[in-house]
């Protein structure tokens, strides 16, 4: 490949990701800056790379999402350019926009694009332009609820009420009855202006027993823009993922080709120059698919993509953002096997609130196909003020039933003592009969829980 396409990299992210990262940068012969908190510094990513700044206290709104910080230690150690990872700063366009004022390159996509796409109601209208489906809703960023609940009833219930700012599920409701309407996008209102600082919401048809399934593109700053296949993305609870796989298991090979010519097209229509996800709702049974929104950065899930196809998406991304052109062409890119990411986080099976603690006894999985992301040590103390994921378990076999059987393997050989996590809760997926024959859905996980609860609620009765 050549000269590095930056010297020295400032990683503006914690945890696993950020050693994926600094990994990709050694790898291509860049120098690593990492930044911490008070409470990381004795984190994984801080000794694992070149150089360390500490920015703040524990408080992400005073470390990891604090600009001016970031930039300060940026500039003072002579970092040409700076890698979000995801969530923080990742989709942040003002931070963006900051980077290039002060000369440093932000690896991600233009401000223009993520401005473009951050606003779902626009992004929406652009998907419609570009002639991508989307999901029958309203078109107006911002409504008030008797506007809404108007637009709402000449769809036809159920919808959904969905914030046009942020995302992870933030303000999200399905409204099953007119009645309902006005209270729950009031509550919704006040949840998005808290946790984004704007109110506005949009309400489009809720599709039930949707998929949930992502295009992941690449894309450079000569209009190139290629796709690296699709995963399914349908187990989540509150909208948080927490098994994806690639392929989408039980999709027909001219629906998979649509889907991915669709998100290449939007892409290509705004220039896009960076990687990117093209999120989109499947309904498996009339087999159309719907644009819901785009993510502008890399996503948690994207080992799976690098697995069956063989490449090294960071990597790429920091090499279109240094200016060169995509290394792939569409018909170079390759796909073999299937393969399965399993968020394991440190929280209770149960409750689902954060167990952070001290790990005691630690053991990844291996093997033959397994791949494991994870920013933990033996003794070390996962801090309270963070997302609570632990490590990422992928592996890659032949066909699903492998990879599913390989999977729980893994899962059987990792050791996370000390603290509460959920690998019982991804063996009860995955052993589950509807995942096993991959009749997925985003309402999966929800049914499996309440069999769970029914089961116990039973058992307990007997006693």
């Amino acid at each position: 490949m050549g000269h590095p396409p930056f010297k020295k990299v400032l990683i503006a992210n914690r945890g696993e990701i950020a050693l994926r990262l600094i990994r990709a940068c050694h790898e291509l012969g860049i120098r690593t800056v990492a930044v911490h908190s008070t409470a990381d510094a004795e984190s994984l990513h801080v000794k694992l790379a070149n150089e360390c700044v500490c920015i703040g206290p524990p408080s992400p709104t005073e470390s990891y999402l604090n600009i001016a910080a970031v930039i300060s230690a940026a500039v003072a150690t002579g970092s040409e350019a700076i890698h979000p990872g995801y969530g923080f700063l990742s989709e942040n366009a003002a931070f963006a926009e900051i980077c290039g004022q002060c000369g440093i390159t932000f690896i991600g996509p233009s401000v223009k694009n993520m401005r473009l796409m951050a606003d779902k109601a626009q992004a929406r209208r652009t998907a419609i332009a570009s002639g991508v489906p989307v999901v029958p809703g309203s078109e107006d960023a911002g409504i008030d609820a008797k506007v809404a609940l108007k637009e709402a009833e000449a769809m036809g219930f159920p919808v959904l009420i969905k914030a046009v700012s942020g995302g992870g599920g933030r303000g999200m409701k399905i409204v099953e009855k007119a009645e309902d309407f006005e209270r729950l996008f009031n509550q919704a209102s006040r949840e998005v202006e808290a946790a984004f600082n704007d109110p506005s919401l949009y309400v489009e048809k809720f599709i039930g027993q949707a998929r949930h399934v992502e295009v992941q593109v690449i894309g450079d700053k000569a209009g190139n823009v290629i796709h690296l296949g699709e995963r399914d993305c349908s187990i989540q609870r509150r909208y948080q993922k927490l098994i994806e796989e690639s392929p989408a298991p039980l999709m027909d090979d001219e629906t998979r080709a649509k889907m991915h010519e669709s998100a290449v097209q939007l892409s290509k229509a705004i220039g896009y120059g960076s990687c990117g996800t093209i999120e989109f709702l499947y309904d498996p049974i009339s087999k159309d698919f719907f644009f819901i929104e785009m993510n502008t950065r890399l996503q948690v899930e994207h080992p799976v993509t690098e697995m069956v196809t063989f490449t090294d998406i960071v990597k790429e991304q920091i090499w279109v953002a240094s200016g060169r052109e995509i290394s792939y062409e569409q018909d170079l890119v390759r796909h073999r096997g299937h393969a399965i990411e399993a968020r394991i986080n440190a929280e209770d099976p149960i409750t689902f609130t954060p167990s952070p603690g001290e790990i005691e006894g630690y053991h990844p999985p291996g093997g033959l196909g397994v791949r494991v992301d994870s920013g933990v040590y033996d003794r070390y103390i996962i801090p309270p003020f963070y997302d609570s994921l632990v490590a990422k378990i992928i592996v890659l076999a032949e066909t699903r039933e492998e990879a599913i059987r390989k999977m729980l393997v893994a899962l059987d050989e990792c050791i996370i003592g000390g603290i509460k996590t959920n690998l019982d809760l991804h063996r009860m997926v995955l052993n589950h009969e509807a995942f096993r024959s991959g009749n997925i859905h985003t309402k999966l996980l929800d049914t499996i829980l309440e069999e769970r609860a029914a089961k116990e609620s039973s058992v307990e009765r007997a006693a």
